[in-house]
């Protein structure tokens, strides 16, 4: 049974930081690209980040300098390090794992339950 399971959500001043976590089991780990989602009340599920196995990563635009994805292998857990947060950012992250994963929602394959980050100004 595969899981994926975040944490590290919260609430945060602008301009403050959070590093989410999402730890995986019951998947080849190593073999799965990773991506993290948002979602806003009322708004469609986003891309925001992806790595791939040989760690590639992807950033959607409104992210790029503020936000990094990294993985590590060993623990089977990707993570996602935001700073100088925006209250734009607020939503709830979702975790993805797919082979390999691409900017579309529809080509994952595995999803989180979510965790909520509140960012306020």
């Amino acid at each position: 049974q595969v899981q994926l399971v975040e944490s590290g959500g919260g609430l945060v001043q602008a301009g403050g930081s959070l590093r989410l976590s999402c730890a995986t089991s019951g998947l080849s780990f190593s073999n799965y690209g990773m991506g993290w989602f948002r979602q806003a009340p009322g708004k469609e599920r986003d891309f925001v980040a992806r790595i791939t196995s040989s760690t590639r990563t992807d950033y959607t635009d409104s992210v790029k300098g503020r936000f990094t994805i990294s993985r590590d292998n060993a623990k089977k857990t990707v993570y996602l390090q935001m700073i100088s947060l925006k209250p734009e950012d607020t939503a709830v992250y979702y975790c993805a794992a797919g082979l390999p994963g691409t900017q579309l929602r529809s080509s994952w394959i595995h999803w989180g339950q979510g965790t909520q980050v509140t960012v306020s100004s």
